[in-house]
């Protein structure tokens, strides 16, 4: 067991790096989040003091194993996971109780997944802890001197984005303005509500083929979509006779055809309880997806040659 401050910090690079490979709609996504964060949070605590990760015991054989004296053949114990996160809270001024509290929810559900027969994550998503998770990466690794950025890499700039909007306070604001278009929706004609629920679920299917992504509505309960932006790596799968590309995409606006309530930024739609992640999916054929052409299409050719800067003569 190694409580050294490197190797658990590269450890949980490597977590999070596993997590960004998944489809962030996989329930696996947030079991490998929640797996780095407590390498993090164990890496930030032997930043301070290895010793500090040591279980207590009478003889002092975890401590002297910490100060690098004991037994190499030694049993060795760490502290519990949520000794680590409260020890955070009291050296780190930044590691507030809002940290403290979805760091214990994560590792409770990371603990649940592998423990019992629950999906844990499958219930918990996104919206509920990944602004949350992104600020305890952020501390934890500035207490460490490093940064988003040496921590997670390509996702740092998705994680700041969506940290910078959870500083606004939206959610009394987004939750005023549900209320008055239910109001408002509430006040119709039944007739006229069916007619604009039946309308909006045609909407949201047309539009679901457009990278648009459907949720319920929360003031009228009809169907809505949601668009955002892509991030992370592409998710590339072979079948037999197309390819699958899939990326992940954080929702920043939302819309309703039937009440007309309009969100946006990613704040909003989080206050607003529509801000899951979802994933864009793109089906290609082989010839599509590796520009395949045709040498008997002489203008196929043509136009290729003449795209890529190469000369091709047609035999007339």
């Amino acid at each position: 067991m190694s409580w050294d401050k490197d190797s658990l910090w590269a450890k949980s690079k490597l977590y999070f790096e596993r997590s960004f490979e998944v489809d962030r709609t996989d329930d696996v996504f947030g079991l490998w989040c929640a797996m780095g964060l407590e390498l993090l949070s164990r890496s930030t605590i032997a930043n301070f003091s290895p010793m500090l990760l040591a279980e207590p015991d009478k003889d002092q054989r975890n401590l002297l194993t910490a100060l690098g004296l004991g037994s190499s053949t030694a049993q060795r114990k760490s502290i519990p996971t949520n000794q680590v996160l409260r020890l955070c809270k009291e050296l780190i001024p930044q590691f507030t109780d809002d940290e403290l509290s979805i760091a214990l929810a994560l590792a409770g559900r990371r603990n649940e997944e592998l423990h019992s027969g629950t999906a844990a994550f499958v219930e918990y998503k996104h919206q509920k802890w990944i602004g949350g998770f992104y600020k305890c990466c952020k501390v934890l690794a500035e207490a460490q001197g490093e940064s988003l950025t040496s921590l997670l890499g390509e996702e740092a700039q998705t994680a700041e984005k969506i940290i910078d909007e959870l500083k606004d306070e939206v959610t009394s604001k987004v939750k005023s303005r549900i209320a008055a278009y239910a109001k408002v929706f509430g006040e119709k004609e039944p007739d006229k509500q069916e007619s604009l629920k039946q309308e909006s679920e045609k909407q949201g299917l047309s539009l679901s083929h457009h990278k648009h992504h459907r949720v319920e509505c929360p003031a009228c309960k009809c169907v809505a979509t949601v668009q955002g932006d892509t991030y992370g790596r592409e998710q590339i799968e072979n079948k037999e006779d197309e390819i699958v590309v899939r990326q992940s995409v954080i929702p920043t606006k939302f819309s309703c055809d039937a009440c007309g309530l309009k969100l946006n930024g990613y704040g909003e739609l989080m206050a607003a309880n529509v801000a899951d992640h979802f994933t864009h999916r793109v089906h290609y054929t082989p010839e599509e997806f590796y520009e395949l052409v045709d040498p008997n299409d002489r203008d196929a050719m043509d136009a290729y040659a003449e795209e890529h800067g190469y000369y091709h003569f047609s035999n007339d």
